[in-house]
Protein backbone atom coordinates (compact mmCIF):
# COMPACT_ATOMS: atom_id res chain seq x y z
CA UNK A 1 0.00 0.00 0.00
CA UNK A 2 2.96 2.33 0.59
CA UNK A 3 5.51 1.16 -1.95
CA UNK A 4 3.63 0.67 -5.22
CA UNK A 5 1.52 3.90 -5.26
CA UNK A 6 4.52 5.93 -4.01
CA UNK A 7 6.81 4.60 -6.74
CA UNK A 8 4.09 5.40 -9.30
CA UNK A 9 3.82 8.93 -7.88
CA UNK A 10 7.58 9.42 -8.20
CA UNK A 11 7.46 8.06 -11.74
CA UNK A 12 4.62 10.31 -12.94
CA UNK A 13 5.66 13.57 -11.27
CA UNK A 14 9.39 13.60 -10.59
CA UNK A 15 11.47 11.00 -12.48
CA UNK A 16 12.84 12.61 -15.67
CA UNK A 17 12.97 10.73 -18.96
CA UNK A 18 14.97 11.56 -22.06
CA UNK A 19 13.45 11.29 -25.52
CA UNK A 20 15.50 12.27 -28.58
CA UNK A 21 17.97 13.99 -26.27
CA UNK A 22 15.30 16.21 -24.67
CA UNK A 23 14.35 15.87 -21.00
CA UNK A 24 10.70 15.55 -20.01
CA UNK A 25 8.70 13.59 -17.44
CA UNK A 26 5.90 11.02 -17.74
CA UNK A 27 3.05 13.35 -16.73
CA UNK A 28 4.06 15.77 -19.50
CA UNK A 29 4.24 12.89 -21.98
CA UNK A 30 0.77 11.72 -20.98
CA UNK A 31 -0.58 15.26 -21.35
CA UNK A 32 1.02 15.54 -24.77
CA UNK A 33 -0.52 12.21 -25.77
CA UNK A 34 -3.98 13.32 -24.68
CA UNK A 35 -3.59 16.51 -26.70
CA UNK A 36 -2.72 14.45 -29.77
CA UNK A 37 -5.74 12.18 -29.24
CA UNK A 38 -8.08 15.17 -28.84
CA UNK A 39 -6.54 16.89 -31.87
CA UNK A 40 -8.61 19.74 -33.26
CA UNK A 41 -11.35 19.07 -30.70
CA UNK A 42 -9.28 20.39 -27.81
CA UNK A 43 -10.01 24.11 -28.35
CA UNK A 44 -13.82 23.60 -28.54
CA UNK A 45 -13.47 21.40 -25.44
CA UNK A 46 -11.61 24.15 -23.57
CA UNK A 47 -14.30 26.66 -24.55
CA UNK A 48 -17.07 24.26 -23.50
CA UNK A 49 -15.41 23.64 -20.12
CA UNK A 50 -15.16 27.37 -19.39
CA UNK A 51 -18.74 28.03 -20.50
CA UNK A 52 -20.04 25.10 -18.41
CA UNK A 53 -18.09 26.39 -15.39
CA UNK A 54 -19.55 29.88 -15.79
CA UNK A 55 -23.14 28.62 -16.32
CA UNK A 56 -23.04 26.22 -13.36
CA UNK A 57 -21.45 28.89 -11.16
CA UNK A 58 -24.22 31.35 -12.06
CA UNK A 59 -26.83 28.71 -11.18
CA UNK A 60 -25.05 27.57 -8.02
CA UNK A 61 -24.38 31.07 -6.71
CA UNK A 62 -27.57 32.90 -7.74
CA UNK A 63 -30.26 30.19 -7.81
CA UNK A 64 -28.74 27.74 -5.27
CA UNK A 65 -30.71 24.65 -6.36
CA UNK A 66 -30.93 21.74 -3.92
CA UNK A 67 -28.91 19.33 -6.07
CA UNK A 68 -25.90 21.68 -5.77
CA UNK A 69 -26.38 22.70 -2.13
CA UNK A 70 -26.82 19.07 -1.02
CA UNK A 71 -23.65 17.90 -2.77
CA UNK A 72 -20.39 18.84 -0.99
CA UNK A 73 -18.45 18.49 -4.25
CA UNK A 74 -20.83 20.51 -6.44
CA UNK A 75 -21.33 23.12 -3.71
CA UNK A 76 -17.59 23.71 -3.33
CA UNK A 77 -17.18 23.85 -7.11
CA UNK A 78 -20.05 26.12 -8.10
CA UNK A 79 -21.28 28.06 -5.04
CA UNK A 80 -18.63 30.77 -5.06
CA UNK A 81 -18.08 34.42 -4.15
CA UNK A 82 -19.28 37.23 -6.47
CA UNK A 83 -15.66 38.08 -7.37
CA UNK A 84 -14.87 34.56 -8.54
CA UNK A 85 -18.22 34.35 -10.32
CA UNK A 86 -17.26 37.46 -12.32
CA UNK A 87 -13.86 35.93 -13.13
CA UNK A 88 -15.44 32.70 -14.39
CA UNK A 89 -17.96 34.58 -16.53
CA UNK A 90 -15.18 36.76 -17.96
CA UNK A 91 -13.05 33.69 -18.62
CA UNK A 92 -15.89 32.05 -20.56
CA UNK A 93 -16.60 35.24 -22.51
CA UNK A 94 -12.93 35.71 -23.42
CA UNK A 95 -12.69 32.06 -24.49
CA UNK A 96 -15.67 32.35 -26.83
CA UNK A 97 -14.26 35.59 -28.25
CA UNK A 98 -10.82 34.04 -28.80
CA UNK A 99 -12.20 30.86 -30.36
CA UNK A 100 -14.50 32.66 -32.79
CA UNK A 101 -12.57 35.96 -33.11
CA UNK A 102 -15.57 37.93 -31.95
CA UNK A 103 -15.71 41.44 -30.52
CA UNK A 104 -12.72 43.69 -29.82
CA UNK A 105 -9.60 42.35 -31.53
CA UNK A 106 -7.38 43.44 -28.65
CA UNK A 107 -9.09 40.79 -26.49
CA UNK A 108 -8.65 37.84 -28.89
CA UNK A 109 -5.54 38.58 -30.95
CA UNK A 110 -2.46 36.34 -30.91
CA UNK A 111 -0.64 38.45 -28.30
CA UNK A 112 -3.43 38.60 -25.70
CA UNK A 113 -6.46 36.33 -25.32
CA UNK A 114 -5.46 34.29 -28.36
CA UNK A 115 -2.12 33.47 -26.71
CA UNK A 116 -3.79 32.32 -23.50
CA UNK A 117 -6.59 30.39 -25.23
CA UNK A 118 -4.64 28.73 -28.04
CA UNK A 119 -1.21 28.22 -26.47
CA UNK A 120 -1.70 27.89 -22.69
CA UNK A 121 -5.17 26.50 -21.96
CA UNK A 122 -5.04 23.28 -24.04
CA UNK A 123 -1.89 22.15 -22.22
CA UNK A 124 -3.23 23.28 -18.86
CA UNK A 125 -6.54 21.46 -19.37
CA UNK A 126 -4.94 18.04 -19.83
CA UNK A 127 -2.16 18.72 -17.30
CA UNK A 128 -4.59 19.86 -14.59
CA UNK A 129 -6.91 16.92 -15.16
CA UNK A 130 -4.17 14.28 -15.16
CA UNK A 131 -2.21 15.87 -12.30
CA UNK A 132 -5.36 16.18 -10.20
CA UNK A 133 -6.24 12.53 -10.73
CA UNK A 134 -2.71 11.32 -9.93
CA UNK A 135 -1.92 13.70 -7.06
CA UNK A 136 -3.11 11.23 -4.36
CA UNK A 137 -0.19 8.98 -5.34
CA UNK A 138 2.09 11.62 -3.82
CA UNK A 139 -0.19 12.69 -0.98
CA UNK A 140 -2.04 9.68 0.40
CA UNK A 141 0.30 6.69 0.60
CA UNK A 142 3.25 7.85 2.73
CA UNK A 143 5.77 9.16 0.19
CA UNK A 144 5.79 12.68 1.63
CA UNK A 145 6.21 11.32 5.14
CA UNK A 146 9.29 9.30 4.14
CA UNK A 147 11.02 11.88 1.96
CA UNK A 148 9.95 14.72 4.25
CA UNK A 149 11.74 13.13 7.19
CA UNK A 150 14.85 12.41 5.11
CA UNK A 151 15.03 15.98 3.78
CA UNK A 152 14.02 17.85 6.94
CA UNK A 153 17.69 18.34 7.91
CA UNK A 154 18.10 20.49 4.81
CA UNK A 155 14.72 22.19 4.45
CA UNK A 156 14.23 23.13 8.13
CA UNK A 157 17.51 25.00 8.83
CA UNK A 158 17.95 26.53 5.37
CA UNK A 159 14.38 27.43 4.38
CA UNK A 160 12.39 27.01 7.65
CA UNK A 161 10.12 24.54 5.86
CA UNK A 162 9.08 20.92 6.39
CA UNK A 163 11.10 18.35 4.48
CA UNK A 164 8.00 17.44 2.48
CA UNK A 165 8.27 20.85 0.78
CA UNK A 166 11.20 19.44 -1.21
CA UNK A 167 8.70 17.30 -3.15
CA UNK A 168 6.79 20.45 -4.20
CA UNK A 169 10.08 21.97 -5.36
CA UNK A 170 11.08 18.90 -7.36
CA UNK A 171 7.66 18.52 -8.99
CA UNK A 172 7.84 22.19 -10.05
CA UNK A 173 11.45 22.26 -11.23
CA UNK A 174 11.28 18.97 -13.11
CA UNK A 175 7.70 19.35 -14.23
CA UNK A 176 5.47 22.39 -14.03
CA UNK A 177 5.00 25.26 -11.58
CA UNK A 178 1.21 24.88 -11.60
CA UNK A 179 1.56 21.26 -10.43
CA UNK A 180 3.68 22.53 -7.54
CA UNK A 181 0.97 25.04 -6.59
CA UNK A 182 -1.68 22.30 -6.77
CA UNK A 183 0.41 20.11 -4.47
CA UNK A 184 1.03 22.99 -2.04
CA UNK A 185 -2.64 23.95 -1.91
CA UNK A 186 -3.64 20.34 -1.21
CA UNK A 187 -1.07 20.10 1.56
CA UNK A 188 -2.35 23.36 3.09
CA UNK A 189 -5.96 22.20 3.01
CA UNK A 190 -4.88 18.87 4.53
CA UNK A 191 -3.18 20.67 7.47
CA UNK A 192 0.31 19.56 6.45
CA UNK A 193 1.50 23.15 5.92
CA UNK A 194 0.86 26.18 8.08
CA UNK A 195 -0.19 29.47 6.48
CA UNK A 196 3.43 30.68 6.47
CA UNK A 197 4.84 27.45 5.08
CA UNK A 198 2.24 27.17 2.30
CA UNK A 199 2.69 30.77 1.11
CA UNK A 200 6.48 30.46 1.13
CA UNK A 201 6.44 27.21 -0.85
CA UNK A 202 3.91 28.53 -3.40
CA UNK A 203 5.69 31.84 -4.03
CA UNK A 204 9.31 30.71 -3.69
CA UNK A 205 9.47 27.19 -5.08
CA UNK A 206 6.69 26.72 -7.68
CA UNK A 207 9.10 27.65 -10.42
CA UNK A 208 8.76 27.01 -14.15
CA UNK A 209 9.85 23.52 -15.19
CA UNK A 210 13.20 22.80 -16.81
CA UNK A 211 11.63 22.02 -20.20
CA UNK A 212 9.87 25.39 -20.44
CA UNK A 213 13.01 27.16 -19.21
CA UNK A 214 14.77 25.76 -22.28
CA UNK A 215 11.95 27.14 -24.46
CA UNK A 216 12.53 30.61 -22.98
CA UNK A 217 16.29 30.37 -23.52
CA UNK A 218 15.80 29.20 -27.10
CA UNK A 219 13.52 32.19 -27.73
CA UNK A 220 16.42 34.56 -26.95
CA UNK A 221 18.86 32.49 -29.04
CA UNK A 222 21.12 31.29 -26.20
CA UNK A 223 20.25 27.60 -25.89
CA UNK A 224 23.97 26.72 -25.79
CA UNK A 225 24.16 28.48 -22.39
CA UNK A 226 21.58 26.28 -20.66
CA UNK A 227 23.82 25.00 -17.83
CA UNK A 228 24.87 28.45 -16.50
CA UNK A 229 21.35 29.71 -17.25
CA UNK A 230 19.68 27.12 -15.02
CA UNK A 231 22.43 27.49 -12.43
CA UNK A 232 21.58 31.21 -12.25
CA UNK A 233 17.88 30.36 -11.83
CA UNK A 234 18.52 27.85 -9.02
CA UNK A 235 21.05 30.03 -7.18
CA UNK A 236 18.99 33.23 -7.34
CA UNK A 237 15.80 31.31 -6.47
CA UNK A 238 17.40 29.75 -3.37
CA UNK A 239 18.66 33.15 -2.19
CA UNK A 240 15.22 34.70 -2.76
CA UNK A 241 13.58 31.89 -0.74
CA UNK A 242 15.96 32.47 2.17
CA UNK A 243 15.60 36.28 2.16
CA UNK A 244 11.99 37.00 1.21
CA UNK A 245 10.29 34.81 3.79
CA UNK A 246 11.93 36.95 6.47
CA UNK A 247 10.39 40.24 5.26
CA UNK A 248 6.76 41.31 4.67
CA UNK A 249 4.38 40.19 3.34
CA UNK A 250 5.53 36.58 3.88
CA UNK A 251 6.99 37.25 7.35
CA UNK A 252 3.53 38.38 8.50
CA UNK A 253 1.90 35.04 7.66
CA UNK A 254 0.94 33.05 10.73
CA UNK A 255 2.38 29.66 11.66
CA UNK A 256 -1.16 28.30 11.96
CA UNK A 257 -3.03 25.70 9.96
CA UNK A 258 -6.03 26.48 7.76
CA UNK A 259 -8.41 25.94 10.72
CA UNK A 260 -6.46 28.31 13.00
CA UNK A 261 -4.76 25.61 15.07
CA UNK A 262 -1.01 25.44 15.72
CA UNK A 263 1.35 22.56 15.02
CA UNK A 264 1.46 20.49 18.22
CA UNK A 265 4.67 18.65 17.40
CA UNK A 266 7.06 18.31 14.52
CA UNK A 267 6.34 14.92 12.95
CA UNK A 268 9.66 15.13 11.14
CA UNK A 269 11.66 15.47 14.38
CA UNK A 270 13.54 12.17 14.61
CA UNK A 271 13.13 10.51 18.06
CA UNK A 272 15.93 8.68 19.86
CA UNK A 273 16.57 5.15 18.68
CA UNK A 274 15.61 6.00 15.10
CA UNK A 275 17.52 7.01 12.01
CA UNK A 276 15.91 9.44 9.55
CA UNK A 277 15.24 6.52 7.21
CA UNK A 278 13.71 4.20 9.82
CA UNK A 279 11.49 6.91 11.30
CA UNK A 280 10.41 8.17 7.89
CA UNK A 281 9.56 4.62 6.86
CA UNK A 282 7.52 4.14 10.03
CA UNK A 283 5.55 7.35 9.36
CA UNK A 284 5.04 6.31 5.74
CA UNK A 285 3.57 2.94 6.72
CA UNK A 286 1.31 4.62 9.27
CA UNK A 287 0.04 7.00 6.59
CA UNK A 288 -0.51 4.19 4.07
CA UNK A 289 -2.44 2.21 6.71
CA UNK A 290 -4.99 5.04 6.87
CA UNK A 291 -6.09 4.22 3.31
CA UNK A 292 -9.07 1.95 3.74
CA UNK A 293 -10.66 2.40 0.32
CA UNK A 294 -8.94 2.99 -3.01
CA UNK A 295 -12.31 4.20 -4.31
CA UNK A 296 -12.21 7.09 -1.83
CA UNK A 297 -8.67 7.93 -3.00
CA UNK A 298 -9.86 7.92 -6.62
CA UNK A 299 -12.78 10.19 -5.70
CA UNK A 300 -10.36 12.63 -4.04
CA UNK A 301 -8.24 12.61 -7.19
CA UNK A 302 -11.29 13.34 -9.33
CA UNK A 303 -12.28 16.20 -7.02
CA UNK A 304 -8.75 17.64 -7.34
CA UNK A 305 -9.03 17.46 -11.12
CA UNK A 306 -12.47 19.10 -11.24
CA UNK A 307 -11.33 21.87 -8.87
CA UNK A 308 -8.49 22.74 -11.22
CA UNK A 309 -10.40 22.38 -14.48
CA UNK A 310 -13.57 24.28 -13.47
CA UNK A 311 -11.96 26.69 -11.00
CA UNK A 312 -8.49 27.53 -12.25
CA UNK A 313 -8.80 27.42 -16.05
CA UNK A 314 -11.37 30.28 -16.15
CA UNK A 315 -9.11 32.32 -13.85
CA UNK A 316 -6.10 31.77 -16.12
CA UNK A 317 -8.16 32.86 -19.14
CA UNK A 318 -9.66 35.94 -17.48
CA UNK A 319 -6.69 37.22 -15.48
CA UNK A 320 -4.11 36.28 -18.12
CA UNK A 321 -6.03 38.04 -20.89
CA UNK A 322 -6.55 41.22 -18.86
CA UNK A 323 -2.85 41.29 -17.91
CA UNK A 324 -1.72 40.86 -21.51
CA UNK A 325 -4.18 43.48 -22.78
CA UNK A 326 -2.73 45.95 -20.27
CA UNK A 327 0.80 45.04 -21.39
CA UNK A 328 -0.09 45.44 -25.09
CA UNK A 329 -2.21 48.58 -25.01
CA UNK A 330 -0.72 50.72 -22.27
CA UNK A 331 2.78 51.92 -21.36
CA UNK A 332 2.18 50.75 -17.77
CA UNK A 333 4.99 48.19 -17.61
CA UNK A 334 7.42 50.53 -19.39
CA UNK A 335 6.63 53.27 -16.88
CA UNK A 336 6.99 50.86 -13.97
CA UNK A 337 10.29 49.61 -15.38
CA UNK A 338 11.78 53.10 -15.81
CA UNK A 339 13.03 53.37 -12.18
CA UNK A 340 15.10 50.23 -12.78
CA UNK A 341 17.22 51.94 -15.48
CA UNK A 342 19.70 53.51 -12.97
CA UNK A 343 19.98 50.14 -11.19
CA UNK A 344 20.71 48.32 -14.45
CA UNK A 345 23.24 50.98 -15.44
CA UNK A 346 24.89 50.67 -12.02
CA UNK A 347 25.23 46.93 -12.71
CA UNK A 348 26.76 47.90 -16.08
CA UNK A 349 24.16 45.90 -18.02
CA UNK A 350 24.25 46.82 -21.73
CA UNK A 351 21.13 48.40 -23.27
CA UNK A 352 19.73 49.13 -19.81
CA UNK A 353 16.86 51.37 -20.98
CA UNK A 354 15.54 48.73 -23.39
CA UNK A 355 16.01 45.97 -20.81
CA UNK A 356 14.00 47.89 -18.20
CA UNK A 357 10.87 47.61 -20.36
CA UNK A 358 11.01 43.82 -20.05
CA UNK A 359 11.66 43.66 -16.31
CA UNK A 360 8.11 43.84 -14.95
CA UNK A 361 6.02 42.78 -17.95
CA UNK A 362 6.59 39.19 -16.82
CA UNK A 363 3.88 39.74 -14.21
CA UNK A 364 1.35 39.44 -17.05
CA UNK A 365 3.01 36.44 -18.70
CA UNK A 366 6.49 34.99 -18.29
CA UNK A 367 7.00 34.45 -22.03
CA UNK A 368 6.55 38.12 -22.96
CA UNK A 369 9.94 39.34 -21.59
CA UNK A 370 11.83 36.83 -23.74
CA UNK A 371 9.87 38.02 -26.80
CA UNK A 372 10.81 41.64 -26.05
CA UNK A 373 14.43 40.58 -25.44
CA UNK A 374 14.86 39.31 -29.01
CA UNK A 375 15.27 42.92 -30.19
CA UNK A 376 18.23 43.46 -27.80
CA UNK A 377 21.68 42.99 -29.31
CA UNK A 378 23.62 42.18 -26.14
CA UNK A 379 23.74 38.43 -25.40
CA UNK A 380 24.43 39.17 -21.75
CA UNK A 381 21.31 41.32 -21.44
CA UNK A 382 19.16 38.71 -23.20
CA UNK A 383 20.54 36.08 -20.80
CA UNK A 384 19.64 38.24 -17.77
CA UNK A 385 16.09 38.97 -18.99
CA UNK A 386 15.41 35.32 -19.83
CA UNK A 387 16.67 34.06 -16.44
CA UNK A 388 14.85 36.80 -14.56
CA UNK A 389 11.54 36.03 -16.31
CA UNK A 390 11.75 32.47 -14.96
CA UNK A 391 12.82 33.37 -11.41
CA UNK A 392 10.10 36.02 -11.06
CA UNK A 393 7.78 32.99 -10.79
CA UNK A 394 4.46 34.81 -10.29
CA UNK A 395 2.85 35.54 -13.65
CA UNK A 396 -0.86 36.12 -13.91
CA UNK A 397 -1.48 34.13 -17.08
CA UNK A 398 -0.71 30.92 -15.19
CA UNK A 399 0.94 30.51 -11.76
CA UNK A 400 -0.48 33.73 -10.27
CA UNK A 401 -4.00 32.85 -11.39
CA UNK A 402 -3.63 29.33 -9.93
CA UNK A 403 -2.48 30.76 -6.58
CA UNK A 404 -5.36 33.27 -6.45
CA UNK A 405 -7.96 30.63 -7.29
CA UNK A 406 -6.65 28.21 -4.64
CA UNK A 407 -7.27 28.34 -0.89
CA UNK A 408 -3.75 29.68 -0.28
CA UNK A 409 -3.94 32.85 1.88
CA UNK A 410 -2.50 35.29 -0.68
CA UNK A 411 -4.21 38.22 -2.40
CA UNK A 412 -3.38 40.12 -5.59
CA UNK A 413 -1.61 43.00 -3.81
CA UNK A 414 0.64 40.56 -1.94
CA UNK A 415 1.51 38.77 -5.19
CA UNK A 416 2.47 42.11 -6.78
CA UNK A 417 4.73 42.95 -3.83
CA UNK A 418 6.34 39.48 -3.82
CA UNK A 419 6.89 39.71 -7.60
CA UNK A 420 8.72 43.04 -7.27
CA UNK A 421 10.76 41.80 -4.30
CA UNK A 422 11.75 38.64 -6.20
CA UNK A 423 12.87 40.86 -9.07
CA UNK A 424 15.01 43.04 -6.78
CA UNK A 425 16.62 40.08 -4.99
CA UNK A 426 17.25 37.78 -7.96
CA UNK A 427 18.39 40.43 -10.47
CA UNK A 428 21.86 41.11 -8.91
CA UNK A 429 22.54 37.36 -8.56
CA UNK A 430 21.64 36.72 -12.22
CA UNK A 431 23.74 39.68 -13.39
CA UNK A 432 26.68 38.33 -11.37
CA UNK A 433 26.37 34.91 -13.04
CA UNK A 434 26.00 36.61 -16.44
CA UNK A 435 29.24 38.52 -15.86
CA UNK A 436 31.03 35.22 -15.23
CA UNK A 437 29.56 33.71 -18.40
CA UNK A 438 30.03 36.57 -20.89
Amino acid sequence: MFLIPSLLGLLFFIVPVFIDGAMTFPLALMAKGFKVVLGDNILPLVSAVLCFSAAMSLIGTAVKPKFIENSPVLNSLFNISPTWLLIRVLGAAFAVMAQNKLGAEIVWNANTGGLVFNDLLPSLLVTFFLAGLLLPLLLSFGLLELLGTLLSKIMRPVFRLPGRAAIDCLSSWLGDGTVGVMLTSNQYEDKQYTEREATVVATMFSIVGISFSLVVLTQVGLQDKFVPFYLAICLSGAIAAIVLQRIPPLSRKKDLFIDGTAREKDDELIPEGHTALSYGYELALARAAQVTSLTDVAKQGLKNALDMVFGVLPAVMAIGTVGLVVAETTPLFSILGAPFVPLLELMQLPEAAQASEALLVGFADMYVPSILATSINSEMTRFVIAALSVTQLIFMSETGAVILSSKLPLNLFELVVIFVLRTLVTLPVIVLVANLVF
